[in-house]
């Protein structure tokens, strides 16, 4: 497994180190957090302005969106296995067993895991993926997602290492993060430390991603933006026409928010 080398950042010492190796971020400010029943539910409204079950809809779409790229990348969806870490209620998971993937979650909230069971029949366990050793899915799945997930968890090793060895060969890794490449940061850094949230131990980019993916042992298939956020830029990018933003997001992965995919090399 890849050793990280973190080193204060030179310019914000007091909030971040910097990996050598990888370009990652880690936010010194952090702390763990409970996160009970309400905590998911509570976040997702707070920056929404609607519950997650209200949102049902778009998330499935969304769902549907990204297991067709994944499918592209060259999964099928027949008896192939899926896991998805953070499951919350299971719209993504049931739209892949609808696929016909085979299908398994891991959530910390027994509200959403009783949720997932009763509701769509999956299979969902209450767990921490640091809890489970890395030997018992050594190369077990074809697919692995986590959505807003990485950034949250404090051992970046143990994170990865199991990311990394759960998958088999070939297998994707499809992945949504925060980004510190996106407006926020890179215009407004100071907004952007006074909302950060407290429970994110580190922050990635397409950049560090990169790095970090193929050292890995992965080649990164796409990286693309989740919003456009134009407004929040004040630097020379916030003037941009609408459409020349967007090109220009979508062409370095430019966004407060990103998803990326990555594919397990046959080695």
């Amino acid at each position: 497994m890849i050793q990280f080398q973190f080193k204060p950042h030179k310019v914000y010492p007091e909030f971040y180190d910097k990996c050598s190796r990888t370009g990652v971020l880690r936010y010194k400010k952090a702390e763990l957090r409970e996160y009970g029943e309400t905590y998911f539910m509570e976040e997702y409204e707070s920056q929404y302005k609607k519950t997650y079950y209200e949102d049902e809809a778009p998330l499935r779409q969304m769902a549907k969106r990204r297991l067709g790229e994944i499918c592209k990348l060259g999964i099928h969806p027949q008896n192939s296995k899926l896991l998805e870490i953070g499951s919350a209620a299971g719209f993504f998971l049931d739209e892949a067993k609808q696929m016909g993937f085979v299908t398994q979650g891991f959530e910390l909230s027994e509200r959403e895991v009783e949720y997932s069971r009763t509701k769509f029949g999956l299979n969902v366990e209450k767990k921490s993926v640091l809890d489970i050793p890395v030997s018992e899915y050594q190369n077990s799945f074809q697919v692995i997602s986590a959505y807003f997930v990485v950034e949250h968890i404090q051992d970046i090793v143990g994170i990865w290492e199991r990311l990394c060895k759960w998958l088999t060969p070939g297998g994707v890794l499809s992945l949504a993060v925060p980004s510190s490449f996106g407006p926020s940061f890179q215009t407004n850094p100071d907004h952007w430390f006074e909302t950060h949230p407290s429970d994110h131990f580190f922050d990635y980019d397409i950049h560090s991603l990169k790095k970090l993916l193929s050292m890995l042992g992965f080649g990164l298939k796409y990286g693309r933006p989740m919003s456009y956020h134009p407004k929040r830029d004040l630097g020379l990018r916030g003037n941009f026409p609408k459409w020349l933003y967007q090109s220009y997001a979508n062409s370095f992965c430019y966004g407060d928010t990103i998803e990326v995919a990555a594919k397990k090399y046959n080695l």
